[in-house]
């Protein structure tokens, strides 16, 4: 009797398990519920928690309550200024209505791939009316604000909400960035010439400034120490006089033997001039008076009278004339032979 007992309440168990299994069930925080009959929509349910439907007869649609996101493939537009722009973009949005989105799309992959048309036509519409600055750099903020309110007025019948849009990406096709990176080259190269054009120019008129000023400071300079060497002429043009004037006789003595000195350089000298000569009067007289004349038929030079062959006559060297100062003072007179 107790076995009995116990097999049937165990029945009953399995029975009631069973039952719940098929009548309750969970709904997640993440979740939202619609509960079908005969695939009919009976209620919705957004509050998570337990709760139950008719088994065999009612059973449970789940849908996602978090932001869910749609990515769209890259696609050509044509800008208004007739630029073509590859462009990337990508959506996200939140089921609202379960109901109204189980009745438009069903599920999930029908309803991303409805959106995702819906706003590749609003990227077509926006940017195409946009000229490429725009696009790229100026009003991209705004452009992205009027798809996102153009596709969230046309998706608004599948019970979802567009919570943003925005894009990725923006590029001009493969063949006209290479054209554009050319032109870029291009432009940059021609700048880099000018700047060498301009360098090369500035440092021409460098260098040419700096020889001007070299002539000029070179032509100051020699004026200069000409006048310096003019003055020093002229003081010593004034010393030579000064000593003319205190001594005459030794004056032309010392003149004398500076000639001597220049005229007689060691080697082969060879002057030929007649002992009564001025130039050696201080070699016959140590006073400096002028011998007497030679006798008639007589060389001087030779003892018996005949005049030796010629030679090579050199001129008695040339006594150093003091120079003209530059102060305009005469220069010191020679002195006259004794």
């Amino acid at each position: 009797m107790n076995r009995t007992a116990l097999t049937t309440g165990l029945i009953i168990l399995g029975i009631a398990a069973v039952v719940a299994y098929l009548t309750l069930f969970t709904v997640d925080q993440t979740q939202q519920a619609i509960v079908l009959e005969f695939g009919k929509p009976k209620r919705e349910i957004k509050d998570p928690g337990l709760h139950y439907k008719v088994p065999f007869i009612q059973n449970v649609e789940y849908f996602d309550k978090r932001i869910l996101d749609i990515d769209t493939a890259s696609q050509e537009v044509i800008a208004s200024d007739q630029k073509r722009l590859v462009v990337d973009a990508f959506a996200r949005y939140r089921i609202t209505d379960p109901l109204m989105f189980f009745q438009s799309v069903r599920d999930e992959t029908i309803a991303n791939s409805r959106i995702g048309a819906i706003l590749e036509a609003s990227l077509r519409r926006v940017l195409g009316s946009a000229s490429f600055q725009t696009v790229v750099r100026d009003k991209r903020e705004d452009l992205m604000r009027t798809i996102l309110s153009q596709v969230n007025q046309e998706a608004s019948g599948f019970g979802v909400q567009i919570v943003d849009v925005r894009i990725k990406r923006v590029d001009l096709p493969e063949a006209n960035m290479q054209a554009i990176y050319r032109r870029m080259q291009t432009e940059r190269q021609r700048q880099a010439a000018e700047f060498r054009a301009e360098g090369e120019g500035a440092a021409r008129r460098i260098r040419a400034t700096a020889d001007r000023q070299v002539t000029v400071i070179k032509a100051d300079a020699t004026g200069e120490s000409e006048r310096i060497r003019g003055d020093g002429d002229a003081q010593r043009n004034r010393i030579y006089a000064e000593a003319f004037n205190q001594d005459p006789e030794f004056f032309g003595f010392y003149r004398s033997m500076q000639a001597y000195e220049k005229g007689l350089q060691p080697g082969d000298t060879r002057l030929l001039l007649t002992p009564d000569s001025e130039f050696f009067k201080y070699f016959n007289d140590a006073s400096g008076k002028t011998p007497s004349p030679a006798k008639a038929g007589e060389h001087p030079t030779s003892p018996t009278g005949t005049k030796p062959a010629p030679e090579a006559a050199m001129p008695p060297p040339a006594e150093p004339e003091p120079r003209a100062a530059a102060s305009g003072e005469p220069s010191a007179p020679t002195p006259p032979p004794q």
